[in-house]
């Protein structure tokens, strides 16, 4: 196999592992239900208010910062791909508001009497690794001796204000277009089972390391209006906060949306994470989902995406612009999945 053990193995130190590990959806929006607004600070141009993907706050005329911070634990044992994913996961929240990254702070809490230094010290070099990719450095951080192994970063970029792009402005007619195909987190399942060979970890090595970076030139399309990242909530969590966001239907068509090659095989043989259920449990009520469709379907689409794809609600118009900005910066499965249409807010998947 192409991914080193460690002793003990990072993943058997860990109840969950990439964006597996998030608060469930309904859980965390009871916890953060009674939250006060932030009315008294006019120059926060983004805030908890739709769940979007990063804070942003306005400097000036022509700058807003983004700020945003993304941590979990192993979701695969060999440590330089594992502080790989979880840097550029963080990294993407940036991306993902239409920003460039200017630098990052490293987050870590690591079981240091149990992992061998080198472990841990290959993790912050594989973060660092992303960082220098993306073109920036990791300035500073914080440490912690935990339980369980963790890492990841605050990361903070720069974008124009009238180019800052919610999750929560899609509009009537705009089509949904997916950066990168689901199934990381059935792959990883796999992977704790031992079913994932070397070509298919190299598969999912290479879509959670992938820079989402085409963030700002597409919010730089006038008819790009929204744009988010698919995590750990799976592409129906994260279409359901820009359709509740927009106060409209987000149509998904599943056959049109884009999956790693072995994640139906697996599914259909009931590899999947808790998280797929708990994100079910969560938002189901929500979810128009066509009876005829396999349950694979439901888990494809629920299944949370360490280090996911961005997706954008754009002009029809712009659809083949957005395509071909994804392809430019290595998003070469990008497809256009749905819909944004008139309707309760909610998601269904034809």
């Amino acid at each position: 196999m192409n991914q080193p053990v460690t002793s003990p193995p990072l993943t058997s130190l860990s109840h969950g592992g990439g964006c597996g590990c998030k608060i469930a959806p309904g859980v965390l929006a009871d916890l953060l239900k009674d939250m006060p607004a932030a009315r008294a600070f006019p120059q926060l141009m983004v805030g908890i208010e739709t769940a979007d993907d990063a804070a942003v706050y306005k400097l000036n005329d022509s700058q807003a910062l983004i700020a945003t911070t993304d941590f979990f634990m192993p979701i695969v044992d060999n440590p330089f791909d594992f502080g790989r994913i979880a840097a550029t996961n963080a990294l993407s929240d940036v991306y993902a508001m239409g920003g460039t990254p200017i630098f990052a702070l490293a987050i870590v809490g690591m079981p240091v009497n149990v992992l061998p230094r080198q472990v841990i010290a290959d993790i912050l070099r594989g973060g660092e690794s992303v960082c220098a990719d993306a073109g920036i450095p990791i300035a500073g951080g914080h440490s912690i001796d935990s339980v369980e192994p963790i890492y990841g970063l605050v990361a903070l970029g720069l974008v124009h204000p009238d180019q800052v792009r919610r999750n929560a402005d899609a509009r009537a007619g705009d089509v949904l277009i997916l950066g990168k195909p689901l199934g990381v987190g059935i792959y990883s399942a796999a992977l704790k089972k031992g079913l994932l060979d070397d070509a298919l970890y190299d598969e999912m090595i290479a879509s959670t390391t992938l820079l989402n970076r085409a963030g700002p030139d597409l919010a730089a399309l006038p008819g790009v209006h929204a744009i988010t990242d698919v995590t750990g909530f799976g592409l129906l969590g994260h279409a359901l906060e820009m359709a509740k966001g927009a106060g409209l239907t987000a149509a998904i068509e599943a056959v049109r949306v884009p999956r790693l090659p072995a994640a139906v095989g697996f599914a259909e043989q009931g590899i999947l994470t808790g998280a797929s259920g708990r994100n079910w449990a969560a938002y189901g009520q929500d979810i128009d989902f066509a009876g005829h469709l396999p349950a694979t379907e439901r888990t494809l689409m629920t299944d949370p995406q360490t280090s996911g794809g961005l997706l954008v609600s754009c002009r029809p118009e712009d659809a083949d612009a957005v395509l071909q900005i994804f392809t430019r910066h290595g998003c070469t499965r990008a497809a256009v999945v749905g819909q944004m249409m008139p309707g309760r807010a909610g998601v269904s998947v034809l």
